[in-house]
């Protein structure tokens, strides 16, 4: 999805940058060393992309991440590589916790001279779709962020490049594409700011009545260049996004309520039993009671 552009310069001195956040998205730390910090205004909680590859951990909060045409929760542990100027967002349902590492490496950056950075392109390839780890691959990697988060001068850059080795080897089973398609998104700013008011919205009011036309008087947008716009920058349908930030709220509700079904799908926007009934099973391949029984049954394995 299409957000503002965010501009990436990196401290003198240095050649990429480490955020850390305690308690929400907006107000940010640069680490500039082992001691030192400085305050900045983080963008996680808006719609944006940047120039830089990106890699996030959350070490608290939970919420929704939408990252291209991906929607879906995120939660404490949260372990994500994204591609240059790949849209996302966090929305966190509540205080939230932990860190970041942004890079621009472009073809002419010294790190391409080396004989050992072939794998690196593959994976700087397939982070435009962004990359979720998980198992240990996620664990080394959010102990690997914490300490270079704890360092500076050239052990960081020894420390990021150990980093992108894990991310670029990790197995299969411990890797998962969010996005489906690619996006190559400009500086242009003719409809930014208007994709960006109709996601917030969205994420704001979903489990309300929508209408299109609240939608496209905050846009300032015909529909006929709406629906084109919003569909070119997403690569959903207005509708498909209302659906699935609905869907996605219902399946967290399932898991974590003893609310009957009808109870969660009026309470997450569906008016309709039987047409939630439709999409859960459409997506999920199952019904609500049967999702509800796999995954509490998965956590209590898990836990």
């Amino acid at each position: 999805m299409l957000g503002s552009l965010e501009r990436i310069a990196p401290s003198a001195g240095r050649s990429f940058r480490v955020l850390r956040w305690s308690g929400n998205l907006r107000d940010v730390e640069l680490l500039l060393d082992a001691n030192h910090a400085e305050p900045i205004a983080g963008k996680g909680a808006h719609w944006h992309h940047h120039a830089e590859m990106e890699f996030t951990v959350f070490t608290a909060g939970e919420g929704v991440f939408f990252a291209g045409d991906h929607i879906g929760p995120f939660d404490k542990g949260e372990v994500v590589l994204l591609g240059e100027n790949l849209p996302h967002h966090w929305y966190a349902h509540g205080p939230c916790a932990g860190f970041s590492v942004q890079w621009n490496f472009p073809p002419e950056h010294p790190l391409w001279a080396f004989p050992e950075s072939p794998p690196l392109v593959e994976l700087f390839k397939r982070a435009g779709h962004g990359i979720r780890y998980a198992g240990r691959t996620a664990t080394a990697l959010t102990a690997g962020l914490r300490e270079l988060a704890r360092t500076g001068g050239l052990d960081r850059i020894g420390l990021l490049l150990r980093l992108l080795s894990l991310m670029a080897i990790a197995p299969a089973s411990e890797q998962t594409l969010l996005s489906r398609r690619l996006f190559s998104l400009s500086a242009d700013s003719l409809h930014q700011q208007a994709m960006q008011e109709a996601l917030r919205y969205l994420v704001a009011n979903y489990r309300n009545p929508i209408r299109l036309q609240e939608v496209l008087g905050l846009t300032r947008m015909s529909k006929a260049a709406f629906c084109l716009q919003f569909k070119k920058h997403s690569g959903k349908t207005f509708s498909e996004v209302l659906s699935q930030l609905r869907l996605e709220s219902a399946c967290r509700e399932l898991i974590e309520t003893d609310r009957t079904v009808l109870e969660v799908a009026l309470s997450c926007g569906f008016n309709e039993i039987s047409f939630f009934n439709r999409v859960f099973l459409r997506v999920l391949r199952c019904s609500p009671s049967e999702y509800r029984t796999q995954e509490r049954r998965r956590k209590r394995n898990a836990a």
